[in-house]
């Protein structure tokens, strides 16, 4: 039986970053950490709740799970959700909204099982109180997950709202940006440490620099967040949150702390423009640098750490000759970038092999609908023979 003030919570990430949310998870204290596809359960009290929300930067929703339950039509739905105890998590002045997620053959149409669960609740409040809260589509106060995969039907309480990958920070996304929690996922798999230097040069909206930079500055995520969810559910410890983030607050490194060198680069300088304001609104101009290169012509610095970037790859954005472009992509690194360790997100399998450089790791990821790669090239001076030679009598 678990006690009292543990409860289990699940918190959704992306496709392939499962394990790296749960060595997040583990770091804050976690216990009881479990991974599934696109997500990791694990147990927590209140101030965890809490935190999860703020510091995780690979989780994109935060739901703690109040109902589990058969069902294989919607009677059984009807009565298995009209049994628990909304009260307990509603009251008669706020306003909810089901979102549902179903797999299952029995409920082929998700809109009629969140309206049999609508009715469910909304019955329970009619028959006890003779009043029933109102559903709101926008801006609901509480809002409840109804997951259904087959039969097994599972009910939670959402604590984060809005997608926690909306940090604030992106003014404009540019073409294709990526999603800031896949950026944050891209560079703890690099195994940056954050004390050598970390270089994008194909930068465009700078949500890999910004994510590194938040990182390096120890600044979580979503601190400055106004609202989450669980502010409105009933047991909402105001004065506990209030100590986490002024906690939080006071763990922040200056720019000046820091001694590593983060550094975007673009030839579009429009999309550059872009950059820059998302880099001002996170507040990190004292640490990342830009500048209006190609990646031909950026001047690699003498520090050696990490590049990790994510050049087009011919779909959604149509650029000719992809592969030439792979190409000249593979001789600049192995020319110009040795010593570095070099990470690269592409979809494009074709083009992937005109890199010419056998990677040392391939890392399945999802960039949005699009099936990705996440290429290691660990660029050494020599044969790789004497790269893995070497590598093995340093164990």
């Amino acid at each position: 039986m678990l006690p009292k003030e543990k409860f289990e919570l699940t918190a959704s990430t992306l496709f392939g970053l499962e394990n790296v949310l749960a060595e997040e998870l583990k770091e804050l204290g976690a216990e009881v950490i479990e991974t599934q596809n696109r997500a990791v359960k694990f147990l927590a009290d209140n101030e965890l709740l809490y935190k999860t929300n703020i510091q995780l930067r690979t989780a994109l929703r935060i739901l703690k799970p109040i109902a589990r339950f058969k069902a294989r039509d919607q009677y059984a739905l009807y009565k298995n959700i009209k049994r628990i105890r909304w009260e307990d998590f509603l009251n008669l002045h706020q306003t909810f909204l089901i979102k549902p997620v179903v797999f299952s053959p029995h409920f082929r149409h998700s809109k009629f099982a969140a309206q049999k669960t609508k009715d469910a609740i909304v019955d329970r409040f009619r028959e006890r109180f003779n009043k029933r809260p109102s559903v709101a589509l926008e801006n609901p106060n509480i809002v409840f997950n109804l997951h259904i995969a087959g039969e097994n039907v599972t009910v939670s309480l959402d604590s984060s709202g809005a997608p926690l990958n909306q940090r604030g920070y992106r003014k404009s996304g540019g073409d294709a940006p990526l999603n800031e929690v896949l950026a944050a996922g891209m560079i703890k798999l690099s195994g940056w440490d954050a004390k050598t230097s970390f270089i994008d040069p194909m930068c465009g909206s700078g949500t890999l620099l910004i994510e590194a930079g938040l990182m390096a500055q120890n600044i979580p995520p979503n601190i400055n967040r106004k609202e989450f969810l669980f502010m409105n559910w009933q047991d909402f410890d105001r004065k506990l949150w209030k100590e986490i983030i002024s906690e939080a607050k006071s763990n922040i490194l200056s720019a000046e702390q820091l001694k590593v060198k983060i550094i975007g680069s673009d030839i579009n300088l429009q999309q550059l423009e872009i950059t820059q304001k998302n880099v001002q609104k996170a507040g990190l101009t004292k640490l990342i640098k830009l500048r209006n290169k190609s990646f031909s012509e950026f001047v690699v610095p003498a520090s050696k750490g990490k590049i990790v970037f994510n050049p087009p790859y011919g779909q959604r954005l149509r650029l000719k000759q992809i592969e030439e472009f792979y190409s000249e992509i593979g001789n600049i690194l192995k020319n110009k970038w040795t010593g570095f360790d070099a990470w690269v997100l592409s979809c494009n399998e074709f083009a992937n092999k005109s890199f010419g450089l056998k990677p040392a790791k391939k890392i399945k990821l999802l960039n949005g609908q699009l099936e990705c790669r996440f290429l290691n090239f660990p660029l050494f001076e020599g044969t790789r023979k004497d790269f893995l030679g070497n590598k093995n009598n340093n164990k």
